[in-house]
């Protein structure tokens, strides 16, 4: 077909010419000849011109239109031109896309060239570094020593953790990952969380075994004794006794420790059943009075709903680490008194004690798990130091909290702050009508009513 067009004209020339010379002269059709072939030429030049004015600038140009020959080639260099800007702009949306998910990431990306210099950066690696224009070099931005050595370092070397001026309080972690033979990519990633874990789980581990290691070497201790020495049956007795605590102290441990696992794997909301709290709280106080051996009194006032929604064993767990803590903290002699109550609009569970009291410095970390304001006494009145982290977390698994106040010499007083939507107005059908009326109290496991 190109051929065809391309040599129609020229066909028709000299069959013009032909004609010209068989009825006119030669000269004539010589004449007409070298008009038709300057003509040929000139349009030649035209078409060559308008190619190359628009192969200067093909973006910001149409591919021109042409005759003959020139129609079919241009028309197809059009539709290739065509074709490619389709191909460039739908590679450049996708690259637009996959920016903009990047853009959208947490953490700093920099791809860096061969010399270490900037060749893109993502939003928060321009945030992270504060950087700003193109091709300079990383550790303008980057100024700590440390990231000096570890750029010229072995990227497979361990990731190296930092804090930047730009975020002051947090940790960063920064690790170089090769591309290629000519980039690498540089990832800043925020571990301040992840460190704050680490330094839990660590001394975690180091509370546990140093609270292991005084049973144990206690008990091997005595044990050996016994073993390699002749003693008396009240010497032997009292080994024993000492080995006996030991032993108990470290299974409280390991059920505290036991309770803060499950709790930890329960997930974020309990199963919640209906709890007779006011038959929950006898029975507690009763509990209590066994674990005092007369050496408290012990009341109970009772002026709050009897049932609320809760995971039963779970608030059991609560109250009885609260007892526990008040009869083991209260001189003898000393008073402890449980309270149930609603206001406004929340339920109240207080249980108040005439103890030491605990130095209001204290307070903020005191359910923080195995912290103790006296280690020596909590150890000799057998404590593991995990009861009130029990509680927090149990608290914080209902949707409420755990308030403590305490003055030194004068006791404290921990409360149990239930929210309102975990307070039955009503009782169930299935229960009796013992729970409505005036709010009772009890001493000592004796009731009586209250004015």
């Amino acid at each position: 077909m190109i051929w065809l067009r391309a040599l129609a004209p020229a066909a028709v020339a000299l069959a013009i010419g032909a004609a010209l010379s068989w009825f006119v002269s030669d000269t004539v059709a010589a004449r007409w000849l070298g008009g038709a072939l300057l003509l040929f030429a000139l349009m030649q030049a035209f078409y060559l011109t308008r190619v190359h004015h628009w192969a200067a600038l093909p973006r910001k140009r149409d591919v021109p239109v042409g005759a003959g020959g020139w129609g079919i080639l241009l028309d197809r260099l059009a539709r290739v031109a065509r074709q490619q800007q389709e191909s460039v702009a739908e590679l450049s949306a996708e690259l637009a896309l996959l920016h903009s998910a990047v853009d959208r990431l947490p953490d700093g990306l920099v791809v860096l060239d061969r010399f270490d210099h900037i060749e893109w950066a993502n939003n928060a690696a321009t945030e992270l570094h504060a950087i700003f224009g193109s091709r300079r070099p990383i550790h303008l931005f980057i100024r700590q020593p440390e990231f000096s050595a570890y750029l010229e370092g072995d990227e497979r070397a361990r990731p190296l953790v930092l804090s930047l001026p730009t975020r002051p309080g947090r940790l960063f972690e920064l690790r170089l990952h090769r591309t290629d033979d000519a980039h690498r990519l540089l990832i800043t990633r925020d571990v301040t969380e992840q460190s704050k874990l680490d330094a839990v789980r660590r001394d975690f581990v180091a509370n546990v075994s140093h609270e292991i290691r005084t049973p144990v070497t206690v008990i091997g201790g005595f044990a050996e004794t016994l073993l390699n020495l002749e003693l008396d049956d009240a010497t032997r007795r009292t080994y024993l006794a000492t080995i006996l605590k030991q032993s108990q102290t470290m299974q409280r441990l390991v059920e505290d420790l036991l309770t803060l696992s499950s709790l930890d794997g329960a997930g974020g909301v309990p199963v919640e059943d209906t709890v007779d709290l006011h038959a929950l709280i006898a029975a507690l106080a009763d509990e209590a009075g066994v674990l005092s051996q007369g050496a408290h009194t012990i009341t109970t006032r009772i002026d709050g709903p009897q049932y609320v929604r809760a995971a039963a064993t779970e608030l059991e767990s609560a109250i009885r680490n609260l007892l526990t803590n008040a009869v083991r903290y209260t001189p003898a002699g000393g008073r402890i008194r449980i309270e149930w109550r609603s206001r406004d609009g929340e339920g109240l569970l207080s249980v108040r004690d005439t103890g030491i009291g605990i130095p209001e410095e204290h307070l903020p970390r005191l359910s923080e798990r195995f912290y103790r304001v006296d280690r020596g006494r909590s150890r000799d009145t057998g404590g593991t130091g995990l009861g009130l982290a029990i509680v927090k977390h149990i608290m914080n698994r209902h949707g409420g909290r755990l308030q403590i106040e305490s003055r030194v010499g004068e006791g404290s007083t921990f409360t149990l702050r239930l929210p309102g939507r975990r307070l039955m107005a009503a009782l169930p059908t299935a229960a009796n009508d013992g729970g409505a009326g005036a709010p009772a109290e009890r001493v000592d496991g004796t009731d009586s009513a209250a004015a």
